[in-house]
């Protein structure tokens, strides 16, 4: 008869399993999720139970680490939530007898939570608590939540358990491969935020091999705290779509040996383990004794060398000179400042960009803005454009960076890549879908929207990726943001705005205007957020431009009496455009910061008639 598990605790190591869906790839079970085999093959299940059992596991997991409902949905699994919980359960119980502890497995949502992604918290925790309760319907011993990359989300799954339960709870952080992260203070202050959340179990599992997890949890111990180590069995390669793992079950077995003298009370494996890794363990543990003591840490406390925030919102204040703003950001409120929309031709040849951004330079024109594939149509990268304008013009660019192409690691992988070569004012967009473009077949990947990319640019701003994990140098982007003062719903508008802002937009950029009025009543419903405006300015060329503008492009309004003069010009719409134009401008300059133009088809001669009215 097993013993409660809290008393167990107390007697020394415990051994836990290895991985469920390595196993059940290698025995070419590999639909997913792996949990619909609950279901489906509820015996093979059970046989790779018993073979970790007899390998000397004294707790298992259910098969249920995908089992909550936004996992489930991306196989359209939803309505069977509680039938794979409850059979897991079921499962791991006649496989573990009277002896053997059972755990249920919990593993993160899969999505991002607000404010970086659109799931809401509360939406989270309801996924946690719905999937806990189907696992202690099922009887299980402990709860272990396990492979949590964001302390955010993790938090919310503790919550979700201790509003349900008093078993034991495990609780376990995915740490990254990286060596600056794993040597500063980041691991032992997420240990630490985690003990205060009252689990019983501490640790990290998955994503690092054994030796960096030795690393982290040699540095842990505290007086009444447990600790737990589940290594990945190293560091995979792909072969033919399946994850391949190389570590050897002794050299794991070396480093487990290690890690309970270091104090881990709960030693197991995770991905790419097998019964083999397991067995490897348990023979080199058999004699060891858990050292137990202070927390202590042999990092420097410093906040150049550790992560900043574990509170997702927690700020750093930063010095704009210090960090290199640029000249264009410097400028704000001392200037009406100008920028010029450049047209991106298709192919490699920006001899015309070129020169139209010479033009913009030699008329005293601050900044050129370059656009990332308006329309999703296929353009040169806007950082590869605006790096070449920079260095062979020397006019500074407003780079467009959208969210729709790359997920989080590509975006600031990018935004890193930007930084380094000089690129310092980025207007953050979402991006038009794919499928409206040049190939429509394309995925968009939107992992975040304008809003999450520019919490992700202001992050690195205060040193720190979207994860708090440190970057070094903070960069030194301008953040500007884009908005449309005529947007069919304007509370729906402000109410982006205000999320832009609270994210941490410095300046907006707005679609074209032709009206004082709308700029105006615009202005009164920003006024609380305090932020510098670049007003759109774009002449009108011709009546069929006008219509087109009016009817087929998206955020475009232009008023009746506007359409109505450009008609009656007829061959002299484009000389009336522009005086429009320059009407519009004299009178906006008193309200914003900035014009921002927009030359069509080109025609960069009609910035220098623009100018005119702004010196």
């Amino acid at each position: 008869m097993k013993i409660p598990f809290r008393d167990r605790l107390k007697l020394g190591p415990i051994l836990c399993d290895g991985a469920m869906g390595t196993l059940l790839d290698l025995y070419e079970y590999d639909e997913l999720p792996h949990e619909i085999q609950n279901i489906k093959n509820p015996d093979i299940v059970e046989r790779l139970h018993c073979e970790y059992i007899e390998a000397g596991s004294e707790i298992i997991e259910t098969n249920t680490f995908s089992a909550n409902r936004f996992r489930l949905a991306d196989y359209h699994l939803e309505d069977k939530i509680r039938e794979i919980n409850l059979a897991g359960v079921e499962i791991a119980r006649r496989a573990a007898g009277d002896k053997v502890y059972v755990a249920g497995a919990v593993g993160p949502t899969g999505k991002l939570m607000e404010p970086i992604g659109k799931v809401k918290r509360q939406q989270v925790r309801d996924a946690f608590k719905e999937q806990v309760e189907y696992l202690l319907e099922g009887g299980i011993d402990l709860i272990m939540l396990e492979t949590f990359v964001s302390i955010q989300e993790l938090d919310e799954a503790i919550e979700a358990v201790k509003s349900l339960t008093n078993i034991p709870l495990i609780a376990q952080k995915a740490f990254a491969e990286d060596g600056s992260i794993l040597a500063g203070n980041y691991p032992i202050e997420v240990v630490e935020h985690i003990i205060e959340k009252g689990v019983d179990i501490v640790g990290a599992n998955c994503t690092i091999g054994p030796q960096r997890m030795f690393g982290i949890i040699r540095n842990l111990h505290k007086e009444g705290i447990y600790l737990v180590a589940q290594p990945a069995a190293g560091i995979p390669t792909l072969q033919d779509g399946r994850s391949i793992y190389h570590t050897s079950p002794e050299y794991l077995a070396t480093y487990a040996r290690e890690l309970v003298q270091s104090g881990v009370t709960i030693i197991g494996a995770c991905c790419g383990s097998t019964p083999a890794h397991i067995r490897a363990i348990r023979d080199a543990i058999k004699d060891v004794q858990v050292k137990r003591g202070d927390i202590k840490s042999s990092a420097n406390p410093s906040t150049d060398g550790r992560l900043v925030p574990l509170e997702a919102e927690k700020e750093l204040q930063y010095d704009a000179e210090k960090f290199r703003k640029s000249k264009f950001a410097r400028n704000i409120g001392k200037k009406v400042l100008t920028t010029v929309e450049l047209d991106i031709p298709r192919g490699v040849d920006m001899r015309k960009v070129i020169e139209g951004a010479q033009k913009c330079y030699e008329l005293g024109v601050d900044a050129v803005n370059i656009t990332d594939g308006a329309r999703a149509r296929l353009r040169m990268s806007p950082v590869a454009v605006s790096q070449l304008i920079m260095q062979k013009v020397g006019i500074e660019t407003i780079t467009h960076f959208t969210a729709r192409d790359k997920n989080l690691l590509a975006l600031q992988a990018d935004l890193l890549g930007s930084h380094a070569l000089g690129i310092k004012n980025l207007l953050c967009i979402t991006g038009d879908p794919a499928n409206i473009g040049d190939y429509p077949q394309a995925r968009s990947v939107f992992d975040v929207d304008s809003i999450g990319l520019i919490r992700a640019v202001s992050s690195m701003n205060r040193g720190v990726d979207l994860l708090g994990h440190t970057i070094g140098e903070p960069t030194s982007f301008l953040i500007a943001c884009a908005a449309n003062p005529l947007a069919a719903d304007m509370d729906f508008e402000i109410e982006r705005l205000e999320k832009k802002a609270e994210a941490g937009a410095e300046i907006i950029f707005t679609q074209p205007l032709y009206e004082l009025k709308t700029l105006e009543d615009f202005i009164k419903r920003i006024e609380v957020l305090n932020l510098p405006l670049m007003v759109g300015v774009l002449p009108l060329r011709s009546y069929k431009h006008t219509d087109f503008l009016h009817n087929e492009v998206p955020g475009m309004i232009i008023p009746e009496k506007i359409r109505e003069k450009i008609r009656n010009a007829g061959s002299d719409a484009a000389k009336v455009g522009i005086e429009l134009s320059k009407e519009f401008i004299k009178e906006a300059t008193q309200f914003v910061q900035g014009i921002y133009m927009m030359p069509p088809f080109g025609k960069y001669n009609v910035v220098s008639e623009l100018m005119e009215v702004i010196r």
